[in-house]
């Protein structure tokens, strides 16, 4: 399988992305023949790691391109009083607002809930985990990580933290583009707040569904320049390799990244 000839743009996304199938395909705790999986597993511990960090904490987090899911979430929920989620597809924010309002049908999220509280040492907090995260995120909101304000019309707090996995890769079609989207969410954060990033490495597509989404191929330097020109010092840092089980990416590694505002920012 190949990347797409043309970039994926946002319009695609806004009409053909199903969120139901995505999480089927990359957001189960393990696949029909039982098989974990790695990938998820891997990401929700460096999302654990990151969010134990000393001074990572505060009033208001913000997740940009939070997309259908909330696994992203469950160890930030610790950290923060209140959470906004951005996304830019209607049917991703709508996915995510069933979850949240407890509706009948929504993505069952318990098996990654129940792994995230054994990472924080008491698996049967699920439910309290869940009652707290369904009560901390306060707004779903649209977003455009390319525009200077990716939520106008609507205004945002200064936040404490932003938050974004899986998401700028995937929106921005060239180098210059994801630098300049960095510049856009790095300007929600107060100085001294926190920019909390994972992000996949050597990716240039991604598929489920019999549909091929395409991806920004960015190096780990690529990453840590993008987040230093956006006013940001890098923290930490980590990679992981990725090994996949089959065709649907061919992403090569993982990079799970924490920096923090200069307080002073400098264009």
């Amino acid at each position: 399988m190949d990347a797409p000839a043309v970039f994926t743009d946002a319009d695609v996304y806004q009409q053909s992305f199903n969120p139901r199938e995505y999480l089927k395909e990359f957001y189960s705790l393990s696949d029909s023949q039982g098989r974990p999986n790695t990938f998820l597993m891997q990401n929700l511990r460096s999302l654990f790691k990151m969010f134990s960090l000393d001074g990572l904490r505060g009033d208001t987090l913000i997740d940009v391109g939070c997309g259908p899911t909330i696994y992203q979430l469950l160890s930030a929920c610790e950290r923060f009083q209140e959470i906004i989620a951005l996304d830019y597809a209607d049917q991703n924010r709508q996915e995510l607002e069933k979850w949240l309002k407890n509706e009948a049908g929504a993505f069952d999220w318990r098996p990654v809930v129940k792994y995230v509280c054994e990472l924080e040492g008491d698996r049967e907090k699920w439910a309290e985990k869940e009652e707290k995260l369904r009560k901390k995120v306060r707004r779903v909101l649209k977003c455009d990580v390319t525009k200077a304000d990716p939520a106008d019309p609507m205004s945002l707090p200064p936040a404490d933290c932003i938050l974004s996995t899986l998401c700028l890769e995937a929106a921005c079609k060239d180098l210059a583009t994801f630098r300049s989207a960095l510049r856009n969410i790095g300007a929600l954060v107060k100085p001294g707040g926190h920019l909390v990033l994972v992000t996949v490495l050597r990716e240039t597509y991604y598929a489920f569904n019999k549909q091929v989404f395409s991806c920004l191929r960015l190096e780990r330097n690529m990453v840590e320049e993008a987040v230093e020109g956006a006013g940001f010092d890098v923290k930490f840092s980590e990679v992981q390799p990725y090994q996949p089980g089959d065709a649907c990416t061919d992403c090569e590694a993982v990079l799970s990244l924490v920096a923090r505002r200069r307080a002073s920012v400098t264009g």
